[in-house]
């Protein structure tokens, strides 16, 4: 039984509590390996005495690049164990973007995939990293410790050096930050919010008042497609799901459908957090429509809209229905969700406990209900602010403690809340935030791109694609464009359109009108 959100120190404490409670059952299984609670916690520990040996101190920040596999939670349990902060990165990201989320976060240390650790080494002279932890996908599994750089050490090699170790324990308050989750930004500037060991904890114990009975104490076991580094599998899964004794299993490459399937078939699945795009690929997958529902009770969707067809299509193949949430990285993530077996498809449900939710007028004047404005949240759950941008915190946060969150919807009459537009020119593309500035900066540093302006598209597949518009001061080719991007840019980030204009819509002082470029 989780208690209430006072009777922790820490996160630490909050995982190291369920490591104990629940030792003995099976925490994480990936690539057809399971460990148990005692097996995590044990690896974690001597991990972080290992962090503690590198001169690594309480607040200090370490990056975590890697997939979904059992090693992220082992890497990140022992950040929270030695009391530093934990930078999550997205694998995919280009040596370009590591670079500014490196040096921005100030990061000695990161954890990496061995497969991506050629592009580290493309900007790791550039940055503040000191120590290299490099692991294979199967290295759990080999017990392989070969490794060969300098400064750098393999996973196994880092675990067996803490093993005879003593770990300082965590002295870490729950207003101290526990992580950075980087955001886009509306001038394409990536930001870290700054989210404390209160904000995460609470956003788990908020989570689980409304998951309710769906999320019980050592029964359950729930599928893990969505990326750990993304705020809401790590709150929700990592967290919420671990705390209370239970199995998580994670799928480094949810792409892969048929490997997807063929991992959770030998499990019979009582939980799923996915995305509308998710839900559809599998159910039009024969092999999956064949597996075992019969224990599935509880299937959470967030990052992006849910359909009304995803969510009757789910209901049909699963049996199951879809509980929708909302929130962002800024908030840990969950302001909002359905009730489980009380949804209304279209709405993003009721705030969750202890979160006030307003919807402000252009001059941050409360409106109406059933009126449309901009959502403001309030509550334990919302950031402490962006890492090193006091500028960039006083744009959306308020002296009162309201977080702008640059969306805008309704509240209905039956209290349940309506997401209708985006007041920024925010893109979603598969549930990740894509921010037209960012994609444009990269656009006309091409020697042959004058002007650029990019906008979001509906698309069935992702929700939204990006199509960038593009005048030109020389000739080139969209195909030039394109790869041109591709070098730059993570693979969502990409501009899936392009489009030469002999000139781009403009106001009278000359600003780009993206409004106009939508149809």
């Amino acid at each position: 039984m989780l208690s209430s959100i006072n009777d922790y120190q820490n996160l630490s404490q909050f995982i190291s509590d369920a490591m104990q409670q629940f030792a003995d059952k099976p925490a994480y299984s990936c690539l057809g390996q399971t460990l148990t609670f005692q097996e995590i916690d044990s690896k974690s520990t001597a991990l972080a005495a290992y962090f503690q040996s590198l001169g690594l101190c309480a607040g200090d920040r370490i990056v975590i690049q890697l997939p979904n596999l059992i090693q992220y939670p082992i890497v990140n349990y022992a950040a929270l164990k030695a009391g530093i902060i934990v930078v999550n990165t997205n694998p995919l990201y280009t040596p370009r973007e590591m670079k500014h989320q490196f040096n921005d976060s100030g990061a000695k240390a990161i954890v990496i995939l061995s497969d991506l650790y050629p592009k580290l080494l493309e900007i790791l002279a550039e940055t503040n990293i000191e120590q290299v932890i490099v692991t294979g996908a199967a290295d759990l599994l080999t017990n392989n410790v070969e490794v060969s750089e300098p400064n750098t050490i393999s996973f196994n090699q880092a675990i067996i050096a803490g093993e005879g170790l003593t770990l300082t324990p965590s002295n870490a308050a729950l207003d101290d930050v526990a992580l950075l989750q980087y955001t886009g930004g509306t001038t394409g500037v990536s930001k870290g919010a700054q989210l404390t060991h209160r904000n995460v904890i609470a956003n788990a114990l908020q989570s689980a008042e409304r998951i309710g009975e769906r999320c019980r104490e050592g029964m359950e076991t729930f599928v893990c497609p969505l990326p750990l580094y993304h705020i809401y599998a790590y709150t929700i899964n990592m967290l919420l799901f671990s705390a209370k004794g239970n199995l998580n299993v994670l799928i480094p490459n949810p792409r892969d459908l048929d490997a997807f399937i063929a991992a959770i078939k030998p499990f019979k699945i009582t939980g799923i957090a996915g995305l509308n795009s998710l839900f559809v690929g599998l159910c039009n997958k024969a092999e999956f429509r064949g597996l075992d529902f019969s224990q599935l009770s509880l299937t959470l969707s967030g990052g992006t809209a849910l359909t009304h067809a995803a969510a009757s299509v789910w209901r049909e193949v699963t049996g199951c229905s879809i509980s929708e949430g909302y929130g962002l990285s800024e908030t840990s993530p969950v302001l909002t969700l359905n009730t489980p077996g009380k949804e209304e498809i279209g709405t993003v449900g009721l705030p969750v406990i202890g979160t006030e939710i307003q919807f402000w007028d252009e001059n941050d004047k409360p409106v109406a209900d059933g009126e449309s404005g901009q959502l403001v949240a309030r509550g334990p759950q919302v950031m402490k602010g962006y890492w090193n941008m006091p500028e960039e915190t006083a744009k959306v946060m308020t002296a009162d403690g309201f977080f702008k969150t640059g969306d805008i919807g309704l509240r209905q009459e039956n209290g349940n809340l309506r997401i209708v537009d985006r007041l920024k020119d925010m893109i979603i593309v598969s549930g990740f935030n894509v921010y037209p500035n960012e994609i444009e900066d990269v656009l006309v540093s091409h020697p042959a791109v004058l002007e650029a302006a990019v906008i979001g598209e509906a698309d069935e597949k992702t929700g939204e694609l990006v199509h960038a518009y593009i005048t030109l001061k020389s000739e080139t080719q969209e195909t030039e464009i394109v790869d041109f991007c591709r070098e730059r840019l993570t693979n969502y980030k990409m501009p899936k359109k392009v489009t030469i204009l002999d000139e781009l819509p403009k106001s009278s002082v000359g600003k780009i009108l993206r409004r106009q470029l939508r149809k």
